[in-house]
Parts: C-alpha cells; structure tokens; sequence
C-alpha cells in the first residue's frame, strides 16, 4: 500500500479515535452490577482515574497506528493492528464509566494522540524486534499502573473496578503476545524514559 494511503487511513483512524463514541464488541465489565451512590470525594477520584484511564487508551491507539505505519513485517503489523483494535474496547469502557459518573475526558486528547503517534512511527523506524519491544514494555507499564488504580479507586465502586481489573488482563496478554512474536528488551535507560513520560500524561490527565 502506498505510503500516502497509510497516512489518510491513519488520518482518519485519528479522527474517528478523538471525535467519535468507541464500541466495543464485548460487554462492558461491570455492566451487571448496581451503581453504588458515591460521596463527593469518591465520585471526584473516580473520575479522574478513568479519565486517566481513557488518557492511556488514546495513546494506546495512537502508538499502535504509528508503529504499524512504520514496521517492515506483514505480520507485525498484523500484531500491532490487532493490539489496537482491541484498545478500542477499553477506550469505549473508560469512555462509557465516564460519562456515568458525569465527568469529562482531558481537554488535551488531540495533544496525547499525537505525540503517542510520533513516539510510535519512531519506534517502528528503529527495526521489528524493538517495535514489539516497545509495545511489550508499555504493556507491562500499562499493567502495572492499572493495579495501583485498583488500589485507589472507591471500595464501593465496583463497575469502575471490574473496567480496570479486566484491562489489567488484557493489557498482559498484549505483552506476553508481543515477546513472543519476537520483540527484544528495551535497554533500562529507554525503559526509564517511558516511566518519566507515563507519570507526567498521568498527572497532566488526572486534573486537565
């Protein structure tokens, strides 16, 4: 496929992610459970960590789109097309959580996507192997950051906690699947630099 094609299918991917309702094909994890009144204080915490939460789901889809741009192999870019289509499931249940909790997304998704966009195409540039390297590291950075939500979030609100629980599981089988389909160890320097650029999206999205 021609690269321009690439790009407008990836335009429009952009897009679709920022402008439009996600769907998603399974159920909502949680759906089953009654909605528990939360206090102010609660409801607030809640919130801000789906939305972080959402935060991490664009920049899912957008690393993924841009790494699949870049990889060389047919069957890379199969892996990484998969892995976001089936972001697209968490995006449309942080989404969904929100919107019950009556609160907003970050003002600065367009911001999140396209820098993740960049990181993404950059790392495909850098060869296969440390293409799904880097899709295997952010899981597991994904993963981990999504325990200590669960450690955060209200007891009581359990449909926020089953999303969570449920993207955890998720997130590292995307990990393990990447390894396996040959990527490397990031050295530990580049390992360090994604935790210092995950803490400050979490930050900025918890608040903005």
């Amino acid at each position: 496929m021609p690269n321009i094609d690439k790009f407008i299918i990836g335009f429009d991917h952009a897009l679709r992610t920022l402008l439009t309702p996600a769907q998603t094909l399974r159920p909502v994890p949680g759906t089953e459970l009654p909605e528990i009144e939360l206090n102010d204080s609660e409801k607030s915490e809640s919130t801000a960590l789906m939305r972080v939460n959402h935060v991490g789901e664009i920049c899912a889809q957008a690393l993924y789109q841009g790494q699949a741009l870049t990889a060389r192999n047919t069957e890379v870019q199969h892996t990484l097309t998969q892995a976001a289509r089936e972001e697209t499931e968490h995006l449309a249940w942080t989404e969904r959580r929100i919107a019950e909790l009556s609160g907003r997304k970050s003002l600065l998704n367009p911001l999140w996507y396209g820098g993740s966009f960049a990181i993404g195409a950059l790392a495909g540039m850098l060869g296969d192997k440390w293409n799904l390297g880097f899709l295997a590291e952010t899981e597991r950075q994904v993963e981990v950051h999504l325990a200590g939500h669960l450690k955060r979030l209200p007891r009581q609100d359990r449909k926020s906690r089953a999303i969570v629980a449920q993207m955890q599981v998720d997130e590292a089988g995307h990990a393990t699947a990447a390894m396996s389909h040959g990527g490397a160890e990031l050295p530990v320097p580049v390992k360090l630099a994604m935790k210092l650029g995950s803490k400050v999206m979490t930050k900025t999205a918890y608040w903005v």
